[in-house]
């Protein structure tokens, strides 16, 4: 048995690892699905304070108060981004990182570095409340960008998705123990669309065979459960 961590990208929470997450508990993984601050669940506690140190810090107390070692940390989309800062603050209790189509920071990026016009495209809807800058407002086409097109599948995200503070996306990424961090190992699962991009990002791990594309949609996680679990499954098998 493996403990596996689930990390959501932006907009969404935990809610969109429920049918990964039933999958991998039927075949006897021990799964764990935290929402950031701000997003899902948790959006009542939105506040000015919430920014990318602030929900890699959200992981890292699920990981500590969970007492959780040697787990699998998976991030999606923008949560490569917080899985990079979890690895860096508590390598001694991250065992592999898996990108699902995510953000592969260098030391000292944002997302919006990262990402490029991506990223600032979501930026166009943005709106101020409370004083907090939010993009990916559910209706300003994000299921578009998230690739879903089953009906079902889409009727049940707008329920659920949440817009996300801008901060988060152009904080830089500051690693402390990086050197360590690298050495822990990576596979990479991705969107077929997006493997131009990833060449360099996907190198060390492929030379080891530790990537892998599904041709879905960038939240492949509710598109392809099935696969990604199979997926999953096998990165816990190396």
């Amino acid at each position: 048995m493996k403990t596996f961590v689930l990390v959501h990208g932006g907009g969404h929470g935990g809610w969109c690892y429920q049918h990964v997450a039933r999958l991998l508990r039927a075949q006897g993984q021990e799964v764990y699905t935290p929402t950031m601050s701000g997003l899902g669940e948790r959006a009542h506690l939105l506040s000015p304070a919430i920014d990318l140190n602030f929900q890699i810090t959200d992981i890292v107390k699920t990981l500590e108060f969970e007492d959780l070692h040697d787990v699998i940390l998976v991030g999606h989309s923008y949560g490569g981004m917080v899985i990079t800062g979890v690895a860096d603050r508590a390598t001694d209790r991250v065992g592999h990182r898996v990108y699902l189509d995510a953000a592969y920071p260098q030391n000292g990026q944002s997302l919006v570095d990262h990402a490029g016009p991506a990223i600032l495209a979501a930026r166009a809807g943005a709106r101020i409340v409370d004083g907090i800058e939010l993009v990916l407002f559910p209706g300003n086409d994000p299921l578009g960008f998230f690739g879903v097109t089953d009906p079902e599948q889409i009727a049940w995200m707008k329920t659920k998705l949440t817009p996300h503070p801008w901060q988060c996306f152009e904080q830089k990424l500051w690693l402390h123990n990086e050197a360590a961090m690298r050495e822990i190992p990576e596979s990479h699962i991705i969107c077929t669309q997006t493997i131009p991009g990833r060449d360099m990002a996907t190198l060390k791990a492929r030379s080891n065979g530790r990537v892998w594309d599904i041709n879905t949609g960038h939240d492949l996680m509710i598109t392809e459960p099935q696969v990604v679990t199979e997926l999953l499954l096998r990165v816990a098998a190396l």
